[in-house]
């Protein structure tokens, strides 16, 4: 009689391992709350839009409380770039004027975020689309030009999360897919770093891992090596004396620090080229990606 499942794998005893360290992380992560910043490649190709899908749905289904915090900024530009738009960067930071601010707002709420939260669910998730703006989740003042630098326009900073909001969906066991887009105090819509209202929001929530997909494989050593762990400190370092540390990763490793300090555990940098890197990362022994700690 042929066996339908195909051939047995090299070493069963391998496999056997690894579900056995896999249910172990289940147990171990039950009832945890976990941010996800998603954005850069794994937004853009379909098979890895399934795969995140598909790897917070699980988080879901294992017991963990993940929360999403997305970007956006390729739809971004190319819906400028189709209205004859020119988009203009400083230090990472989009230039946001008026018109730039209508068309993030769009794209990121009213287009990206809803695809995100209809995938989710239909893979079998429980997910609930929200920007900022919704019951003040994310009341926002705009961002201090730096000394010598140009004005971002409607570029804004964190000043508070709604956090019960984030405890209402969470206990009812629905998950969160955030687009970071703030309020203002007099009604004004500003454009925030994703990365940082991801830390923001990990702090609020008072959750002990913040997992960002990037578009490499983790925080890489000054020779393009991957570091698989790094303390908080040693990234400091390298943020303050420029080593390693460069272009979008400077804002991200901002972000890490802030998360480290009000109380997140746990960092990881995973890569969100690869399929399924989140559930890779979180629930095996070796990871994918760096992980960060305090």
């Amino acid at each position: 009689m042929t066996d339908s499942r195909g051939p047995q794998p090299e070493s069963l005893v391998d496999r056997r391992d690894l579900v056995v360290e896999a249910l172990k992380y289940i147990q171990k992560f039950t009832g945890t709350r976990a941010v996800v910043k998603y954005g850069g490649a794994a937004m853009i190709k379909d098979d890895l839009k399934r795969s995140f899908a598909l790897d917070v749905v699980l988080l879901q289904a294992a017991g963990l409380r993940p929360v999403v915090v997305h970007g956006g900024g390729h739809e971004i530009t190319k819906t400028l770039d189709r209205l004859g738009q020119k988009s203009e960067f400083i230090d990472g930071q989009r230039v946001t004027g008026a018109v730039e601010m209508g068309v993030v707002e769009m794209v990121l709420t009213g287009k990206v975020n809803t695809e995100i939260v209809g995938l989710i669910n239909t893979l079998g998730g429980t997910a609930m689309g929200l920007s900022g703006k919704d019951a003040h989740l994310i009341r926002a003042h705009k961002l201090p030009p730096r000394p010598g630098k140009p004005d971002l326009g409607w570029v804004g900073e964190v000043e508070s999360i709604n956090t019960d909001v984030l405890e209402m969906l969470l206990d009812k066991n629905y998950m969160p897919v955030i687009s970071p887009v703030g309020l203002g105090t007099d009604g004004a819509s500003f454009n925030i770093n994703a990365d940082m209202v991801a830390a923001e929001i990990a702090v609020a929530a008072k959750a002990k891992k913040l997992i960002f997909l990037t578009d490499v494989a983790g925080i890489l050593d000054e020779n393009g090596q991957l570091l698989s762990e790094l303390r908080a400190a040693d990234l400091r370092g390298q943020l303050q004396e420029g080593r390693a540390v460069r272009g979008g990763m400077q804002v991200k490793a901002q972000a890490i620090l802030r998360a480290l300090e009000g109380g997140v555990e746990a960092v990881h940098v995973v890569d969100g080229r690869e399929p399924h890197s989140v559930v890779v990362e979180l629930f095996t022994e070796k990871g994918v990606g760096t992980l960060v700690t305090a």
